[in-house]
């Protein structure tokens, strides 16, 4: 038996003032409040829901989580939003540029205000088996 993993369900992070946090995804990256507990704010959409807890940030924990777009066209736009939005961009002058050295898949890097890395990225097109045309039947 092997386990199937799925979407990510959600993922906690320490931070040190979860309305403040959730302000920033909210503004700058697009999520909605989905409720309030104790001592912290989940944040989501349809592809992923963000806890912040109340604590101490440590981002050295986590070097990064990457959020896949659609397109290039969508990263260049995500990157123009957080210059106007002033968010800590890792390489300022030449903000995107290949995930790693070699790789074909494009992105971006940022710190959200407790210090924590993000990437938003864009997957290389893979090679596309040419299609087979289809044949028409003739009636008759």
């Amino acid at each position: 038996m092997s386990i199937k993993l799925g979407h990510v369900g959600h993922m906690v992070l320490a931070v040190r003032d979860p309305r403040k946090s959730a302000r920033f995804w909210v503004d700058v990256m697009g999520l909605k409040v989905e409720f309030e507990f104790p001592n912290g704010v989940v944040v989501g959409n349809k592809n992923v829901d963000i806890a912040l807890m109340k604590g101490v940030p440590r981002p050295e924990t986590l070097e990064h989580v990457s959020f896949h777009l659609r397109s290039m066209r969508e990263l260049e736009a995500a990157l123009a939003w957080l210059k106007r939005k002033k968010v800590k961009l890792e390489d300022p002058g030449d903000e995107i540029g290949p995930e790693a050295p070699g790789s074909k898949n494009m992105g971006l890097w940022f710190h959200d205000p407790d210090g924590y890395r993000w990437e938003l990225s864009v997957l290389a097109k893979s090679a596309r088996t040419p299609q087979t045309k289809r044949r028409s039947r003739k009636r008759g």
